[in-house]
């Protein structure tokens, strides 16, 4: 399958892709049913780079919704975001900002809703007691996950970690940093292709600890 935007490696078209539908977008006449659906470069716009952080948030966030809702429409602005860590903490802002973009789950900043009905403010928060990486409740039913994501099960290669100092340093030639973009993406290709239902690079686990209300 050959990328939809010719600026973007090919891969990302082969990526797990997850349609939902949100209702508040089908209350604005915005989309038919309500249906949207999300794949890894809208996460790459959105974050302005892909990386294994990025490509893990994706996987996560995808597979964690796939355990809740099985062969249902995963509804887009009906699930909490529980993140284990602050914020600020490691790439958790990154992390939460690609969740955010396939949940519709906000923090504090998010939309209040219209009538009582379709709010995102407060569904994602922060320093939350997870044992996976982030946990995801449906408001509905109250079913919840938690998942966490190995990115040691795809390392680095040899060649990668020998051109990363020289490539972060700007000391690498021109040819050196094409063949560091192209090591780079390997390893998100390998996440997001390869290895897309490994379950040792997402674990998905049933939630059953108390969660705030």
């Amino acid at each position: 399958m050959q990328s939809t935007e010719s600026t973007f490696p090919d891969f990302f078209a082969d990526a797990p892709q997850i349609t939902l539908r949100d209702p508040l977008a089908e209350f604005l006449g915005a989309a038919r049913g309500g249906l949207m659906t999300y794949r890894y470069a809208d996460a790459v716009r959105l974050a302005g780079h892909s990386c294994p952080t990025v490509a893990g948030a994706w996987l996560m966030t995808v597979r964690g919704l796939r355990a809740l809702y099985g062969d249902e429409t995963p509804v887009r602005g009906e699930v909490e975001v529980f993140m284990r860590g602050g914020r600020e903490d490691g790439a958790n802002g990154v992390v939460g900002t690609v969740v955010q973009l396939i949940t519709g789950a906000a923090p504090e900043t998010g939309f209040h809703g219209i009538g009582g009905r379709f709010s995102r403010h407060q569904l994602l928060r922060f320093d939350q007691p997870v044992q996976g990486t982030l946990g995801l409740r449906r408001q509905d039913s109250g079913r919840a996950v938690q998942v966490e994501l190995d990115a040691s099960v795809v390392p680095w290669t040899d060649e990668m970690r020998a051109l990363l100092p020289r490539a972060a340093a700007g000391r690498a030639s021109a040819d050196e940093l094409a063949r560091f973009g192209t090591l780079w993406q390997g390893r998100v290709r390998q996440m997001l292709v390869e290895h897309a239902d490994d379950p040792r690079l997402v674990r998905v686990a049933a939630w059953d600890a108390a969660v705030p209300a």
